[in-house]
């Protein structure tokens, strides 16, 4: 390798070279590659016989361990006679022949070749020591980076059943995965993602319960994701949806371990990243949304009733603000006389359509819900539920709405919250607008043609080639009935075990 270093432009562009036999050379490489980097630490120290032989450290002050960046050095100097030979102070040409013949001594230290995987080391949380006089650097594995302990999950909550999340830590929530499904058909694949990031991924599926077809459309769609940029999980959505532009969402999170493990069952496939709490789960079809691993925790008919309560929510959060203008505009006449009269009379001197009235307060709405979520949450809530009584009632008194108006935006919103899936909830604040417009315009009339656009779009939609309305569109009487009914565990059990033993190994 050429010496001159003073020709070659400082940064990246040494990250092809080969290490040096030079120590001084691997140190300024360093120094050029990490330029203002004030984490970057180099130490330098010697070895073997009276200490006369040269060696640093570098690494990542604020990645590394210090206590095992200094048991690796101290292990280099006192390397005896149950490692090389009958010495006592190791030669250089004896480091060599060990760790190039014999190799590491330990799974956690690697040799390192070029200054590419040096640099890669060293970013993995590695203490890369150069030895003068070898073209050859030992990375030793030192990371220490502070995690959050499991915690209960925040986006899913439950009573009954296991209370521990996924965290941020990759390994760690695949231990917990696997802790949960002791066979050795559950796989993992691990890739890493490329650009500047760097992230490590993995997909897992069961083998015998995931079609081959799903997992291969799976493989297919990712394989251009190793060359970008991923920063959590959710990233990979890009690469998995087959429409883009869908208010719908075509996968589905969950941050709970149990949720991820029976979807395992099912013959899905969930997907994680090094630094993301969530785990994704694919294919999904619509039903799936109103499902949660708690309704197998409690009664068959408790479970049953709730599942139903969703739904109801669903509809009320899609249907109520557009049904509500469509009466009060078009269809007066469908409103019982007493009732019509209590709302013509809370509507006495509201200077706005109704139309207007039910955007002003679900902008209201959705303004109190957002700053809900972005406050701390010790205020968050309070200010979100004291801003809703304030402008309620300020609405009513200043007669820009009507007291029925704020029900039903009040009712609105609470059924969007009555829904297990977040992105769900998401999709109907989307929709409910175009609904909102069509029943201004052309009163029931319009909220039909709406809701069959709707249903047309669901019916069109696939995940990972899997129809979106499976099971009603197309028709399986059996899993449709088990989408609305909660199966007893026996039967679920003994379904997951039928699929299973229908399947070929993928």
């Amino acid at each position: 390798m050429p010496n001159d270093l003073t020709t070659r432009p400082a940064g990246a562009e040494h990250a092809d070279l080969a290490v040096s036999r030079r120590l001084s050379d691997n140190i300024t490489i360093m120094n050029r590659l990490f330029a203002e980097c004030g984490d970057l630490k180099v130490y330098s120290w010697n070895y073997g016989a009276g200490l006369g032989s040269k060696a640093c450290s570098v690494f990542l002050d604020t990645l590394v361990n210090h206590r095992r960046h200094n048991d690796f050095k101290e292990a280099l100097q006192n390397l005896t006679t149950d490692r090389i030979g009958p010495t006592t102070s190791v030669t250089l040409a004896e480091l060599i022949a060990f760790f190039e013949h014999r190799g590491t001594a330990e799974p956690a230290v690697e040799l390192l070749g070029d200054f590419s995987r040096v640099v890669a080391s060293v970013l993995d949380g590695y203490v890369v020591v150069f030895v003068d006089g070898w073209n050859r650097a030992l990375g030793s594995l030192a990371l220490d980076i502070a995690k959050r302990p499991v915690s209960e999950p925040i986006t899913e909550p439950t009573v009954q059943g296991p209370h521990a999340s996924t965290i941020e830590d990759l390994d760690s929530n695949i231990g917990v995965i696997r802790n949960l499904l002791k066979t050795n058909r559950l796989k993992f694949r691990f890739f890493e993602s490329g650009g500047t990031v760097r992230r490590r991924i993995v997909y897992g599926y069961l083998d015998n319960a995931v079609k081959p077809a799903t997992l291969e459309r799976f493989r297919s769609r990712i394989d251009g994701i190793a060359a970008e940029d991923i920063l959590d999980v959710s990233y990979l959505e890009s690469w998995l949806v087959e429409s883009r532009w869908s208010p719908f969402p075509q996968v589905r999170y969950t941050e709970r371990p149990d949720t991820a493990v029976a979807a395992l069952l099912e013959g899905k496939i969930i997907a994680l990243a090094n630094g993301s709490p969530s785990v994704l789960i694919c294919p999904v079809s619509f039903m799936e949304f109103f499902v949660t691993s708690e309704d197998y925790y409690y009664g068959i008919v408790y479970s049953t009733l709730i599942r139903f309560l969703r739904m109801s929510a669903f509809i009320i959060a899609l249907l109520l603000p557009s049904t509500y203008i469509a009466l009060s505009t078009f269809h007066s006449e469908l409103i019982p006389t007493v009732l019509l009269l209590a709302i013509l009379n809370t509507r006495e001197g509201i200077p706005f359509p109704a139309m207007v009235e039910a955007l002003l307060m679900e902008f209201f709405f959705e303004l109190l819900r957002e700053a809900g979520i972005r406050l701390p949450r010790p205020i968050g809530s309070a200010v979100s539920i004291v801003g809703a009584l304030v402008i309620g009632q300020a609405a009513i008194q200043s007669q820009i709405a009507s007291p029925v108006m704020v029900i039903v935006v009040a009712l609105t919103g609470i059924a969007s919250f009555a829904l297990p899936q977040y992105n769900m909830a998401i999709a109907l604040r989307i929709l409910r607008f175009p609904l909102m417009f069509l029943a201004a315009s052309f009163g029931g009339l319009g909220i039909m043609v709406g809701f069959i656009l709707i249903y047309l779009h669901l019916t069109c939609l696939h995940s990972l080639g899997e129809p979106y309305l499976s099971p009603l569109a197309p028709l399986e009487v059996r899993k449709l009935r088990n989408s609305f009914f909660v199966p007893s565990r026996r039967k679920a059990l003994s379904g997951f075990r039928r699929r299973s033993a229908d399947r070929p190994p993928s």
